[in-house]
Formats: C-alpha cells, sequence, structure tokens
C-alpha cells in the first residue's frame, strides 16, 4: 500500500503519444538542464551523463544503458518549494543519484525494463497503444525534512525523491512510476480524465460523504492510502481528485494485464465487473489510452 505518495502538477505537453515507441525521445538541450553540471562541450547525451556520473562508475553504467535501452535521461531537479496539498510545503533539493542513492537508479531502471516488457508482451502484432512510456526526463530530489512527495509529473519528466517513503523497494518504484506515467499521457491527451471521468467520480463522491473507505471500498481501483485519510483516488484537497482516480485506475489496468500475461487468469474477479462506475471508467480509459486491449474476462 502506498502513503503520501506525489502531488501531480499537469501542464500542456506535444500529443506525440501514439505510434513508434522509439521516436520518444529527450532531446540534448533537455539533457542539458537535468545534467547541469556536465561539461559545455558536450555534444552529445552519453557525454552528459558520462561527466555526471564520473565519480561512480556503477552509477555512470546505470545511467548509460537506461538512456540506450530505454532513451530516458536520469539527472536532477531544480531546488524548489513546493505546495504539497495536504502535506504542506515541502523543500526539495536536486539530488543525483550517487554512492548511497545508486540503489534509486538501479530501482528505476528495473521499473522502466519491467514497464518496456510488459507494453511489448501487451501489444506483440497489435497496433502501438496511444500512449508513452519511454524517452522520459527523470529528475532526481531529495526531500528536506519530510518523506513526501515520492514522485510527481510533470509533462514528459518523472521527479523521483530518493527520501520518498513509497521508493523503498522494487514494486513500489515500479508502481509509483507506472501511476506517474499516466499522469504525463493524461496531459497529453488534453486532460483526458477531467472531461470522461468527472461525471462519475464525482457521483461516487457524493455517494460516500466524508469519503470513509468502509463506502469507496468497492469503487477504489487500487488499494493504496492515505495516513490518517482514505483511499489515495479519492483523497480530498490534492489537487483534482479525478486526474488521481484516473492513474489509479490505470496502475489497475496495468496490475489485472500483469497477472493475466503471467498466469493466464485473474484471482480476483475484474475491477470492470464491479459497480457501474467501475465498468464505464474501465472501458473509456482502456479505449482512450490502450487500443481498446483488453484480455480481462467479461462480466
Amino acid at each position: 500500500m502506498r502513503f503520501g505518495i506525489a502531488v501531480v502538477l499537469l501542464f500542456a505537453v506535444s500529443r506525440d503519444v501514439a505510434g513508434d515507441p522509439s521516436k520518444h525521445e529527450v532531446t540534448l538541450a533537455q539533457a542539458k538542464q537535468i545534467l547541469p553540471d556536465a561539461p559545455a562541450a558536450c555534444s552529445d547525451i552519453p557525454c552528459l551523463i558520462s561527466a555526471m556520473y564520473a565519480k561512480d562508475p556503477k552509477a555512470r553504467d546505470l545511467a548509460l544503458a537506461l538512456y540506450r535501452e530505454n532513451g530516458s535521461v536520469a539527472g536532477v531537479g531544480p531546488e524548489e518549494i513546493m505546495d504539497g496539498g495536504y502535506r504542506g510545503k515541502i523543500k526539495l533539493v536536486p539530488e543525483l543519484p550517487l554512492a548511497r542513492y545508486r540503489k534509486h537508479l538501479e530501482l528505476v531502471s528495473y521499473s522502466t525494463k519491467s514497464i518496456d516488457e510488459f507494453f511489448a508482451k501487451l501489444f506483440d502484432k497489435q497496433p502501438a497503444p496511444a500512449y508513452r512510456w519511454r524517452g522520459i526526463q527523470l529528475r532526481f530530489v531529495r526531500s528536506v525534512g519530510k518523506r513526501t512527495p515520492s514522485a510527481y509529473a510533470m509533462g514528459w519528466m518523472f521527479a523521483y525523491n530518493v527520501e520518498g517513503s513509497l521508493m523503498t523497494s522494487a514494486a513500489g518504484v515500479r508502481e509509483t512510476y507506472f501511476h506517474e506515467l499516466f499522469h504525463s499521457n493524461d496531459g497529453a491527451h488534453n486532460n483526458w480524465s477531467g472531461k470522461a471521468l468527472r461525471a462519475d467520480y464525482d457521483a461516487i463522491v457524493k455517494k460516500c460523504p466524508g469519503v470513509t473507505i468502509k463506502c469507496l471500498t468497492p469503487y477504489a481501483p487500487n488499494d493504496t492510502t492515505v495516513r490518517g485519510g482514505t483511499f489515495y483516488a479519492f483523497q480530498q484537497n490534492n489537487g483534482d481528485g479525478v486526474h488521481e482516480y484516473a492513474a489509479e485506475l490505470a496502475v489497475r489496468y496495468w496490475e489485472e494485464h500483469m497477472e493475466i500475461l503471467a498466469k493466464g487468469k485473474l484471482a480476483k474477479k475484474p475491477f470492470k465487473c464491479g459497480p457501474p462506475e467501475n465498468g464505464r471508467s474501465w472501458k473509456a480509459l482502456v479505449d482512450e489510452f490502450f487500443g481498446g486491449r483488453d484480455l480481462t474476462p467479461a462480466c
């Protein structure tokens, strides 16, 4: 279960999410922004990475492999004071994943490989989905005095907090990364969730005064909760809640299809087979982002 996950900030990004994933890339100019201490003379991204990670050869090799295999670049985010909603004000500082923090580069590398394999298997001999999961700017930061947010997304950028409460295991990092990737894709689809899922999301919240866990359990796509609060998908004072509901729904799509690809069936009934709101939201998400590809059994 996840506690105190990311604040998500969405802004307009180019709609380059469909088609060949190999065309999704980080530009040299973008790489220079997140690898600011590399020599100005570097004329390509491997040079920037090698220079920034020179003090830790193991981390350097991981970062180079990540770029070579996934097109994503691991650098740093800026120092900033962010408004964390119910979390309060949070100071974030740049923290390159070297030495004691190298494990986080290992975890995110594992996550990108796993997600790459997932899409390769699910869409084998199928049209590519209108979804981007490669060529991401990975900005590592460290929170001061707090363990939140664990991560957040802006455009095709994923900010990773090396002190984040969720970033302690391969499973936690991978799930968080998939959640945040959806936010980036949602933004690229012109804030799709805010339009397509609004009516059902608002209806669910209205049915459950106080947004209690007991009432929301049939509607929650994932078991992520906020300490002292409710399911993360329905946590209030956390930006526009429908975005988090949609991201958790995407995580549920990934989890159910991971299980089907691995075992050939689901141990529990599909999420879509719950209340009517679940089925409508599920179909809308599958059609918009995953080309209508749904291997879960009929209800």
